[in-house]
């Protein structure tokens, strides 16, 4: 009796497996809704050693040495901390002064804080990072940043998220900071300002 000759999958089982592939692709590209399984809605206790700031508007938790959880604050964007965001290699010569003032101000806001806690969204974002709004002695993080200018709100393009009241905090911080400073640009935090007219 002859071998069996081992035949590749048939044109068939190709097309479903593109297909299923794609479709897979397409969905995570699409930001399809990854949903948060920590608790969400409630605010979280973190211990403020347990906190690494990574930018303005990004932090990791460690929990414990096996559980990292990286945070994205809900409501703001801040500059980046190097040029080029993401793909520029660390270093001092990409460094964005913007991005480190705005980082700075949230360590210094971090430092001085007694109590910190965590509200998360019921969702994760495309990158599987965490989307919540820290409390820094009760007071919103997103808030204080948009008000001192290290960052400028999101809500008018993301939505609420789910959490109206906060995203009102945000929102209301930003209006404040226009009337106060109608020529600030979202480009150019406080000290920026204040140094370019020395």
């Amino acid at each position: 009796m002859p071998a069996a000759r081992c035949r590749g999958p048939t044109p068939w089982a190709l097309a479903i497996g593109l297909l299923l592939g794609g479709f897979v692709v397409s969905s995570l590209a699409a930001g399809a809704v990854l949903p948060q399984r920590r608790p969400h809605g409630v605010r979280v206790t973190v211990e403020p050693q347990a906190l690494r700031l990574m930018d303005g508007d990004t932090a990791e938790i460690r929990w414990s040495a096996a559980d990292v959880e990286t945070v994205r604050f809900l409501g703001i964007d801040a500059p980046e901390l190097y040029r080029g965001g993401r793909s520029a290699p660390p270093g001092p010569k990409n460094l964005d002064p913007r991005g480190a003032e705005a980082r700075g101000f949230a360590r210094g806001a971090f430092d001085v804080t007694r109590a910190v806690a965590l509200l998360r969204c019921d969702r994760l974002d495309r990158y599987r990072r965490t989307l919540g709004y820290f409390f820094l002695d009760g007071r919103n993080f997103s808030a204080l940043a948009v008000r001192a200018g290290y960052a400028h709100e999101t809500i008018s393009r993301y939505g609420d998220n789910g959490l109206p009241r906060e995203a009102a905090e945000v929102l209301a911080a930003a209006r404040e900071r226009r009337r106060h400073s109608p020529r600030t640009t979202r480009s150019r935090p406080i000290a920026a300002r204040k140094a370019s007219r020395m």
